[in-house]
């Protein structure tokens, strides 16, 4: 097989230029479910599917599919199918997301071009909403293609706007009405930036994810007293605002405990809401939304405990009220010990430096995983960077880890 750097290249180069950023240091772009650069991506991608010889779908919410069956092949049998997601976050880079899309249609065209015996209908797969930008809701089309979430459910939600996903995928033509039923796949795979520097720091082209990373959400409220901020004595003061600040420092503390024995732990509160929030007023009240990933379920579990205790403590030692609902929890996903073997036997037979790790943020991987066998390799991103314009990864390293995925795709396809 003969994976093509520079069709690589161009099909990425050009899908980066719809929603492009212009004005920032590197190769930015915006591209959220529903607008016109959603369906001039999506328009391209579906050219270069039936350009090379692919049938295409896209089902109900968006979920865009193109299938090669082999001369010989019964197209009732399982596919392999092989994708990401062409969405992304504000002022995002160029190969998350869009690597994995078009590194699964160079795959696939490189095997259509070889001599290779494939025994089954091989599909490229573009989800829709995986970064959640629009929508608010991350994996979305693959929620829906593993029967997660049912359509009807996606297709109300609603952006900052008031308008639908369904009115959204009207309006630029791309509201569906096929299906896609990933429980239907014989596997799946998925080529993904790494996001981190590990493969970087070790030399190595391809990362081997034997599991990715569970999710914990919560918001926490801490209800204090608002008063006046010159009349109030400090001694006086229910600060909700100073008990928040403590309980950050006790998250960090919990989590980078567990994380030296762990090396996979990690807490964030990342977002913060004080009311009334001016400057001469103590404040009454603080929210919080934290975000706990570990692959382990249970040292998840711990840290969440140990934000129940620091908020205990600080009713105890400050007066306030709080609470935490806990509204998201998604248990860390092992994937298919088939497809790791597969992808590191395919590494070997490339010749290529491959190392074993796991996935630290969520992929659409995780909700295929739980309805067929599933494999995610990583290609290097230089410095770690993603989710920012000057997120890179070389091109030789995207046309290697491809090579590898093709490899990967064709052995899955001929067993």
């Amino acid at each position: 097989m003969n994976v093509d750097q520079e069709r690589l290249r161009a099909d990425l180069e050009t899908n980066g230029s719809f929603g492009a950023v212009s004005g920032v240091e590197g190769r930015g772009r915006t591209l959220f479910t529903g607008t016109e650069s959603d369906r001039r991506a999506r328009e391209y991608f579906v050219e270069r599917l039936e350009a090379t010889g692919l049938d295409v779908r896209v089902d109900r919410v968006g979920n865009i599919a193109g299938q090669w069956t082999p001369v010989g092949c019964d197209p009732a049998t399982p596919p392999i199918a092989a994708g990401s997601h062409l969405d992304s976050v504000d002022t995002g880079g160029i190969f998350d997301g869009p690597l994995g899309v078009y590194g699964a249609l160079e795959a696939v065209r490189s095997i259509r071009e070889s001599d290779a015996d494939v025994g089954r209908p091989l599909e490229v797969v573009c989800f829709t909403e995986e970064e959640g930008g629009r929508f608010g809701r991350g994996t979305l089309g693959s929620s829906v293609a593993t029967g997660r979430c049912s359509p009807t459910d996606a297709l109300e939600l609603v952006d900052d706007d008031g308008i639908s996903l369904a009115d959204r995928l009207r309006d630029i033509g791309f509201a569906g009405e096929d299906t896609i039923d990933a429980s239907g796949w014989d596997g799946w795979l998925e080529l993904h930036i790494e996001q981190d520097t590990r493969l970087v720091e070790a030399n190595a082209t391809v990362g081997v994810v034997d599991s990715i990373t569970g999710i914990a959400n919560a918001t926490v409220t801490i209800d204090g007293e608002a008063n006046h901020a010159g009349s109030t004595a400090m001694r006086d003061r229910t600060d909700a605002f100073c008990a928040a600040a403590e309980f950050v420092l006790d998250l960090e503390r919990v989590a980078t405990e567990h994380a030296r024995e762990s090396g996979t732990t990690v807490g964030t509160a990342g977002e913060l809401t004080v009311e009334p929030n001016a400057r001469n007023i103590v404040p009454g009240e603080a929210r919080l939304e934290l975000d706990i990933r570990d692959v382990d379920h249970d040292r998840m579990n711990d840290v969440v405990s140990g934000c129940r205790s620091s908020l205990a403590r600080l009713e105890r030692e400050r007066g306030v009220v709080t609470e935490l609902d806990r509204y998201r929890d998604v248990p860390p996903t092992p994937l298919s010990p088939n497809c790791i073997a597969a992808v590191e036997m395919a590494a070997g037979d490339c010749d290529v430096s491959a190392i074993g790790l796991h996935s630290a943020a969520m992929h659409d991987t995780a909700n295929v995983a739980r309805v067929t066998d599933a494999g995610l390799l990583f290609a290097p991103s230089v410095g770690g960077v993603s989710h920012s314009p000057q997120e890179w990864t070389d091109w030789s390293d995207c046309a290697t880890a491809t090579h590898v995925l093709a490899d990967v795709v064709r052995v899955l396809a001929t067993s």
